[in-house]
Formats: C-alpha cells, sequence, structure tokens
C-alpha cells in the first residue's frame, strides 16, 4: 500500500516541513508546497491526503493567507475540513558550515555577512546587538532558505539564522540556539483533509512527539475544538450578538473570533470563530442549525482534538 502523501507549506527545512515531521513521520510521504493555496488544492483535488498549513502565532497572530482560503469566497475547497492541530515552539540556532568556528566559541568575529527571513532579525534582535553589530544583513525568502544558502556558500565565512531542524537538514553546524528573544514564540498549525476520502476517515494517527507545550501533572479534561465560518445581515439590530449568544446556548466556549473582508459587500465581514467543549455528545449538527437561522452563508469548517494543555 502506498504511503499517504502530505503537503507542507515549503520549501524543505521551513518550520512547516518541521511541524510535518513531527506530526506525520516517515511512514507518510512529505512533499513541498510553494504556496498556501497549492497545498489546499492539493487536498481539495485528492493529489495529496492531507495538508499542515500555519494558522497563527503566539507573537504575530493569525496568518491571514489560512483564514482566507478557509473563508473560500468562491467555493474552490468545499471539501476540505479542519481534523487536527499542532503547536510548534519556534527557536532560532545561529548556523554555519562545519568547521569555520570552534565548536563552543562565542567570538564570531570571523562572520562577514548573516542571512535570514527579514522576520527572524527582530525575533533575535538581543543576540544581534551583542554579537554582530555593524555585520552585513541578507534578507532571504525564508529561514530555510538561508540554512541553504550558507550551505552552498564557498568564498567567504557566511552564518544564518534558522532552525535547528533546518540546520541538520542541510549539514550545519550550531553555533548558538535558542537566541530568539521570545523563548515562548509558538506556531499552532491546522492539518486539513478531504472529508470525503476514505482514506483519511480516521485521522489523527499518533503524534511523532508530544506537544511542546508546557504539560500539567494533573489530569485534564479532554476538550475538542470547531470552527465555523459565518456573516451576519446589516439591517439587523443585534444579528452578531444573536449568533453568538447561540454558541453559549450549546455550552460551547469561545476562543477566537477572527473577520476577513467578504468581498461581496465593502465593510461586511465573514467572521470565523473557534469554539471549544468537553462535551462527549456531537452537538455541532445541531449548533448550526441554529446558527444558519440567525446568519448568512454558515460554515462547519472542522471539528477537531484540542491539543493545547492548559498551563
Amino acid at each position: 500500500m502506498a504511503a499517504l502523501k502530505v503537503t507542507f507549506l515549503g520549501p524543505a527545512a521551513s518550520f512547516s516541513h518541521q511541524a510535518a515531521v513531527e506530526t506525520f513521520g516517515d511512514s507518510y510521504e512529505l512533499i513541498p508546497s510553494v504556496s498556501f493555496a497549492d497545498a489546499i488544492t492539493a487536498v481539495e483535488n485528492g493529489t495529496s491526503d492531507y495538508a499542515i498549513v500555519p494558522f497563527e502565532n503566539s507573537s504575530n497572530g493569525a496568518v491571514v493567507q489560512t483564514l482566507d482560503l478557509l473563508v473560500d469566497r468562491n467555493g474552490n475547497y468545499s471539501d476540505v475540513t479542519v481534523c487536527s492541530e499542532y503547536y510548534l515552539t519556534v527557536h532560532h540556532c545561529l548556523l554555519a558550515r562545519k568547521g569555520l568556528i570552534p565548536e563552543g566559541q562565542e567570538d564570531y568575529s570571523t562572520i562577514t555577512k548573516l542571512h535570514t527571513h527579514p522576520q527572524a532579525w527582530g525575533q533575535c534582535n538581543k543576540f544581534l546587538t551583542k554579537h554582530f553589530k555593524g555585520i552585513e544583513r541578507q534578507d532571504v525568502s525564508s529561514t530555510s532558505k538561508a540554512a541553504e544558502t550558507v550551505s552552498k556558500a564557498t568564498n567567504e565565512v557566511n552564518a544564518a539564522i534558522a532552525s535547528r531542524f533546518a540546520g541538520e537538514y542541510y549539514g550545519l553546524e550550531i553555533l548558538a540556539e535558542n537566541i530568539e528573544d521570545n523563548t515562548n514564540n509558538t506556531t499552532r498549525f491546522l492539518v486539513l483533509r478531504n472529508k470525503n476520502s476514505e482514506k483519511t476517515a480516521h485521522f489523527p494517527p499518533e503524534p511523532v512527539k508530544e506537544t511542546p507545550i508546557p504539560q500539567q501533572p494533573v489530569a485534564v479534561p479532554k476538550t475538542k475544538k470547531t470552527l465555523i465560518s459565518f456573516m451576519v445581515p446589516h439591517d439587523t439590530v443585534g444579528a452578531l450578538a444573536n449568533a453568538l449568544l447561540i454558541f453559549k446556548d450549546f455550552g460551547m466556549n469561545l476562543t477566537s473570533i477572527s473577520t476577513r473582508p467578504s468581498q461581496i459587500q465593502a465593510w461586511k465581514y465573514v467572521f470565523l470563530v473557534e469554539c471549544e467543549t468537553s462535551q462527549e455528545k456531537d452537538i455541532v449538527p445541531n449548533l448550526m442549525d441554529s446558527l444558519t437561522k440567525v446568519t448568512e452563508n454558515c460554515k462547519h469548517l472542522g471539528t477537531w482534538d484540542n491539543q493545547l494543555v492548559p498551563t
């Protein structure tokens, strides 16, 4: 039997690739995708069994590209549903080709150029201020691209800021670990599948390793998360409040509300509501029936086991 295919947001050695490896392991065929749309399209048309995409970051908030695809204004992804989530703590390392700097040495004066994604400069500001004042910085499209670039450089001493995963993937030496300012910077990924596929009906598999969120030594009740999108009529007073009260009536705890432009009418929005419940009974069908009566374009985007353990 052929291995199930998982599409992740590329390139290789990206944080999405790392999340895919830690979620699915070696028994799945992992395929990089150049865009969010390509990843979700692969699930819709059946060329991939799963896709894993970033949904939000604890420091930077929601990933709007993923939100827009889930809103699905043109009905291109009607068979795609969310089936799981994964939390990946983002750690940055200073990487270089092996043998350029003695192991454990904190004198990086021989390094002439640094490469990384523009966002990583700000995330590692304290470390860079201490060790790399005045050193040339080269922006690249991703931290994994930075690692790849440094692995191929031969005419000068370059270094990259990227993950340990990227460093190991490209055979680089880790000069310093956890150089980010915020050690709790975490990205949440969503796992998508085609709801009509029998092959993916029994997801999730056992995770490769535990989610890196700190865990309590006491038992925590299992909960499920549900994601729903809808619009409300602008000519009805209290329309949004009426919709949100339905979640309360069904015992659903709202954990986040996001909005995206509907592109149907200026200043009209699509609401994406994520909620959780500890109820074992599937109440989503009845919840959706009630929501449909007070909203427009109401869609159930998926229900899955909550992987976030309270601290």
